[in-house]
């Protein structure tokens, strides 16, 4: 399904019948699930398993390159959600397969399109670009805002307050409910974040700044740490 989106506009949670590649050739999308969140930037995609209800939101404007898969055709893909590396020859058939029609021959060059696409999906590896979502409702109200403003600095106590709960019971909750203390999860956030603004172009110096870091050396630390590569790294184009 070739499809464009302007930024800021959601897709309501639905759950489709056949697995989808949830991909766009430019732009950012956020994709959540009942229990996690993932940002997928144009060198990634989301894998997407039958049934599973999720929704979209366009972190920018989108060129969304998405396909379906029937259960028997993906049987060797994951049972739940991955975040993938999409290789510039992946990227090219995805383009070409959207390009097809929804019946095709499959003993065509259309054919040759899709196994192909099939043949790389095998040797696609996940990646860590998931941020586990709390279930309790105060608790995913400050998760909401924190991505909403990635750079806000405040502390855990200050943070604590907007919830009306003490900065202790704010600290359990989160490491109960996400599996993860609330600094290691809004760095996580902030990660992510990174990692789309820098795929759509924006400069490393003010993703930094944007993100609450004083300097520019602090951020790409951080960031190294988390993906294995540097943000000028990150910001490039695939190029193998």
């Amino acid at each position: 399904m070739p499809k464009d989106f302007r930024a800021g506009f959601r897709i309501e949670p639905h759950s489709h019948e056949r697995s989808q590649l949830i991909y766009a050739t430019a732009g950012t999308m956020r994709v959540a699930t009942r229990d996690d969140m993932w940002v997928v930037p144009p060198q990634r995609a989301l894998w997407m398993p039958a049934h599973i209800g999720h929704s979209i939101v366009m972190a920018s404007d989108v060129t969304m390159r998405t396909l379906y898969l029937r259960d028997d055709a993906a049987a060797f893909m994951p049972t739940t959600c991955r975040a993938l590396s999409i290789s510039p020859l992946l990227r090219e058939l995805v383009v070409r397969a959207t390009e097809l029609p929804v019946q095709y021959d499959e003993s065509g060059p259309a054919g040759h399109v899709i196994a192909l696409i099939l043949s790389e999906l095998r040797g696609l590896q996940s990646l860590p670009l998931k941020l586990p979502m709390p279930r309790d409702p105060r608790l995913g109200q400050l998760c909401r805002a924190l991505l909403d403003a990635p750079g806000d600095q405040r502390p855990l106590e200050a943070w604590a307050e907007t919830i009306n709960a003490s900065a202790r019971t704010l600290a359990r909750h989160f490491q109960s409910e996400t599996g993860l203390s609330f600094g290691a999860w809004r760095q996580q956030a902030r990660v992510l974040e990174a990692m789309g603004r820098l795929a759509n172009g924006a400069p490393v110096t003010q993703v930094a700044l944007d993100l609450g870091y004083e300097s520019v050396s602090a951020f790409s630390a951080m960031f190294r740490r988390a993906s294995g590569a540097s943000p000028r790294e990150f910001r490039k184009p695939a190029s193998d």
